[in-house]
């Protein structure tokens, strides 16, 4: 019972003070007895009682306010426990949905990736050594089908089955059409009609920050997207090859930050409008991460479009392609700057541009068309992202002396 409930009780019951015997002292006067105030026919004893129960009234009235409080307080906590026990074994959870459709713009993400995915395929093959997977994309309505050579190159040597599966899961066997070893680029041709090629983009067109999107089946997962910017132009990459002729590719490369994984390999990387503008070819790694397999770190290469039409174009005609060369081979293991024309007879192509523009073994090439170079790879990627018949400046040093000459590309053999 709390304070402000006995104040409240003694303010609204008088008072009656209980009969006590006086404390006792040495000079105390015993008082005059005076005469009882008690009816006769209540005892002094009752008396008592009466004035103990009088006096322990209001404890009563308390205590009745405390059984209605803690009979409501009962029925709270049971409506507390049934809410309790309903959340727990409830299975509706009552979450917040929404069923507003989302407005995908054509030139979203969204939106390229449906109209571009249906033209990339996967490429399958399986030879004594393994599988290997790769990607590609319709580039004409006859069934002509773009990718990298090292997609297919372990198939084409062994003669094994090649097979395009498209993106409705339907699957047909291929034929290589050509393949140019020194770009890294292939064309298959597949059994269609109406096939959905997709538009072919001005590479040299593209600006570092440039949206991007790749697609194609890293790993098997077939029409995987990622999207990026352009990381850089003019990225000097070699890779390294199986091929026949012992070559290593060369690419002048637009560089991105867009997912490439294995698998990747042959896929279209497109712009903002869903034009083409690369082949994706090639990534940096760290290291080996998935299956003994390089993963993505955001460092990926694709083969630039205007190159590769180029090269698809001679060998859907002809079955083969050429690069254009200056006629002079390179010393490797000159560790620059420059690119230091071999010391040997053989090094100058008898007739060839070098010839003509009078470089000799032992020249240090300093920079084509005012672009520096720091080894040979720089070298003959600089001159193979140019056309046969184009006409370059090359600014050499030989002993003290720097010189400048202009050389015009021919065809290699």
């Amino acid at each position: 019972m709390s304070d402000d409930e006995i104040t409240s009780a003694e303010e609204s019951t008088p008072r009656v003070e209980p009969v006590t015997a006086p404390e006792s002292t040495p000079e105390a006067e015993t008082p005059p007895s005076t005469p009882t105030q008690t009816p006769w026919w209540v005892s002094d004893a009752s008396s008592s009682v009466s004035t103990s129960l009088t006096t322990l009234a209001p404890a009563k009235r308390v205590i009745q306010v405390t059984w209605y409080i803690a009979l409501a307080m009962s029925l709270i906590a049971g409506v507390v426990g049934a809410l309790i026990g309903k959340t727990a074994f409830d299975n509706s959870t009552n979450l917040i949905t929404s069923n507003k459709v989302i407005d995908r713009a054509p030139d979203s993400i969204a939106g390229i990736a449906a109209r571009v995915s249906p033209s990339v395929v996967e490429i399958d093959s399986t030879t004594s050594s393994g599988s290997d997977t790769g990607s590609g994309f319709f580039i004409a309505k006859n069934g002509y089908i773009m990718t990298n050579n090292h997609v297919i190159e372990t198939a084409f040597l062994a003669k094994a089955k090649i097979t395009v599966k498209l993106s409705n899961n339907n699957e047909y066997t291929a034929t290589v059409v050509g393949r140019d070893t020194s770009y890294d680029l292939a064309v298959l041709k597949i059994d269609v009609s109406d096939a959905p090629a997709l538009v072919l983009g001005n590479s040299d067109n593209v600006q570092v920050g440039d949206p991007v999107i790749a697609i194609g089946s890293p790993l098997g997962l077939q029409g995987t997207v990622t999207s990026g910017i352009i990381s850089a132009k003019n990225r000097p990459v070699t890779t390294s090859s199986d091929n026949t002729a012992g070559e290593s590719s060369f690419i002048d490369a637009l560089q991105t930050d867009a997912a490439i994984n294995p698998g990747n390999s042959g896929g279209p990387l497109v712009d903002a409008t869903g034009a083409v503008i690369g082949v994706n070819s090639a990534i940096a790694s760290l290291g080996s991460t998935i299956d003994g397999q390089p993963g993505s770190i955001g460092l990926g290469f694709a083969f630039p479009i205007n190159q590769a039409k180029t090269q698809a174009d001679q060998l859907i005609k002809t079955g083969t392609s050429h690069h254009p060369i200056v006629g002079m081979s390179l010393d490797s293991s000159y560790p620059g700057p420059g690119a230091k024309i071999a010391d040997t007879a053989s090094a100058i192509l008898p007739g060839g541009p070098a010839a003509k523009a009078g470089l000799q073994p032992g020249d240090i090439i300093l920079a084509i068309d005012g672009q520096e170079i720091s080894v040979a790879d720089d070298l003959i990627v600089a001159i193979r992202s140019h056309a046969i018949g184009d006409t370059v400046t090359l600014k050499y040093q030989r002993g003290s002396v720097i010189k400048s000459v202009q050389v015009t590309l021919v065809a290699s053999q």
